[in-house]
């Protein structure tokens, strides 16, 4: 049997299982993959589903749409939200409730795999999820980069000319340099907060093995902090491999924005079933 993961007590808090509750969006990455890869109709698993942040567009392809988790408090709020739906209680490494080969699309969203631990379990996870597809059947999922260390500077800038407004009127004479005042002091700051970050990320993960190997375990802040697995695409797209899948798509959860190896947070992956396996590679 799968073994208790360390984070199941974390995502069964009914905080933080509130807080996937309330989001509600796709990332730019999400609905380029989705839109490109999933077909109306298609018989969907959303592996890892948290608190439906996904479901409201996967449902409305998915026939019949599944949401599985293996946090029960994940799973209740989802019912709670979506009453006409369909969500069970499943550990990603043990699927063993579906049947084999009755899926068409797999989706574990937000980097649910890299939390399905340890090593063997995730092994094991790779292995059921093709076993639950159909031959040409996609898995579409995200994983944690290892040696994203800097961050980008960014800033909103529409906040930023409201702000500036109300510092002067528009149609006043003051409001261009307003503006630019405004402007200068939330990049400088911007630049701050990403210098933080990136040296912070640097002591981090420049020290750890991960980086270094191109895969490993390190502490996600997130929640109090998540025991988290990370992987750059080359150990991703080897597991991939040996489990029986072969790579259609990678691309960085920073899309549009240009990907960087240093840069990229995260990347989706989408892979089809493939009827060969290749003994993984990674070093």
């Amino acid at each position: 049997m799968p073994q208790i993961d360390p984070n199941l007590h974390v995502y069964n808090s009914q905080e933080v299982a509130a807080h996937y509750g309330k989001l509600e969006y796709l990332s730019g990455a999400e609905q380029l993959l989705f839109e490109r890869y999933i077909r109306s109709g298609d018989a969907i698993l959303d592996l890892g589903v948290g608190g439906g942040r996904t479901t409201p567009y996967l449902s409305k392809l998915g026939s019949p749409y599944v949401g599985a988790d293996y946090a029960e408090a994940m799973v209740l709020s989802c019912r709670r939200k979506f009453p006409n739906l369909s969500f069970v209680v499943a550990d990603a490494a043990d699927l063993s409730r579906f049947g084999d080969h009755i899926f068409d699309v797999v989706v574990m969203a937000f980097n649910g795999l890299d939390y399905v631990l340890p090593d063997s379990s995730r092994l094991r996870a790779l292995r059921e999820v093709r076993r639950v597809l159909k031959a040409r059947g996609l898995f579409v999922f995200s994983s944690h980069n290892p040696r994203a260390i800097l961050q980008r500077p960014t800033w909103n800038a529409k906040r930023v000319e409201e702000f500036a407004r109300r510092i002067a009127p528009e149609q006043s004479g003051f409001f261009p340099l307003a503006k630019l005042l405004v402007i200068c002091a939330r990049v400088s700051v911007a630049l701050a907060q990403a210098f933080v970050v990136s040296t912070t990320r640097g002591i981090q993960r420049l020290t750890s093995r991960a980086f270094w190997s191109g895969q490993g375990q390190m502490i996600d802040s997130a929640h109090g902090g998540l025991l988290t697995h990370y992987a750059v695409p080359r150990c991703v797209t080897d597991e991939l491999r040996q489990s029986g899948f072969k790579l259609l798509e990678v691309l960085g959860d920073d899309h549009p924005r240009t990907s960087g190896p240093l840069l990229t947070n995260w990347y989706y992956y989408v892979s089809v079933t493939d009827s060969e396996g290749h003994p993984n590679s990674c070093e």
